[in-house]
């Protein structure tokens, strides 16, 4: 649908696992009581979004967790799709009340479900607890688009991203520090490791993840044993086997996409597929 609105937020949480206290703000135009969240800008990834969203209405720099289901209402005759996620504090540079948001208070989960003004919010806590609060992401990424295989002159291995890929590669770096990775690793391939760059940090080359070194046991268990937060760019012919060892899922990712699977004690307990 063309119309769609698009906006993205975040359930932030902060204490115990057990025992969480959610973030929740009043906004004086419209005298309620909701998450933070707010429209995407346009060509903003919808990552991005949450992420300078919750950082504009709360002060909060925040690492996201799962995704929660999204939230679809209408606003002013469209239809608006509001994308959510588990999220919790990275950095707090102290909420400064505005025009638009007036007042910020961490609530246990039933003071906060009282207080919240729309059903879809009370909603997204239930969401909250089906679930893992504490999980540690693996994001695994198709390369950027590189032009056709057949029109290369040289080794496969050397062909670059387009500009379409460039695009693509642009945009992976800046949902990336939604997840702050620990460990970026890449296959050799030029278009693989240039997917990567934009984001920066040091990539480690892994023969493994390239679609001649692949191996159907060793490339799995390799990504397996990352027990940090991490990224890994490999190819469309590597990526749905491995996503499938490690979650039982089947997921196919188009160029320059990304598959999120978030994990707690070595289980994978959510997958999320998102474009570039």
């Amino acid at each position: 649908m063309t119309d769609l609105l698009r906006a993205a937020g975040a359930v932030v949480w902060r204490g115990e696992e057990t025992r969480p206290e959610v973030a929740v703000i009043h906004r004086p135009n419209y005298d309620d009581w909701t998450f933070p969240k707010g429209k995407l800008k346009s060509g903003e990834h919808v990552i991005a979004a949450a992420l300078r969203e919750v950082h504009e209405e709360t002060g909060l720099t925040v690492l996201l967790g799962r995704a929660l289901p999204p939230v679809h209402y209408m606003s002013r005759a469209r239809l608006k799709r509001v994308d959510y996620w588990v999220a919790r504090t990275a950095e707090d540079a102290g909420f400064v009340p505005n025009e638009e948001v007036d007042e910020l208070r961490w609530l246990p989960l039933e003071d906060a479900r009282r207080l919240l003004t729309y059903e879809w919010d009370v909603g997204l806590l239930r969401a909250l607890a089906v679930a893992p609060l504490v999980t540690v992401p693996l994001v695994l990424v198709r390369h950027g688009s590189a032009g056709s295989r057949n029109e290369w002159p040289d080794d496969d291995a050397t062909r670059p991203l387009d500009t379409d890929g460039r695009s693509q590669a642009a945009a992976l770096a800046t949902a990336l520090p939604a997840y702050r990775p620990e460990a970026l690793l890449s296959s050799p391939d030029l278009r693989c490791v240039q997917t990567l760059e934009p984001y920066g940090g040091e990539t480690k080359v892994e023969p493994l993840l390239s679609e001649e070194g692949q191996d159907p046991r060793k490339t799995p268990a390799l990504v397996k044993d990352l027990t940090v937060a991490a990224v890994v760019c490999s190819h469309g012919k590597v990526l749905p086997g491995v996503i499938e060892a490690l979650s039982g899922k089947t997921v196919h990712l188009r160029k320059g996409a990304f598959a999120v699977l978030h994990r707690t004690d070595g289980q994978t307990v959510s997958v999320e597929r998102y474009a570039a």
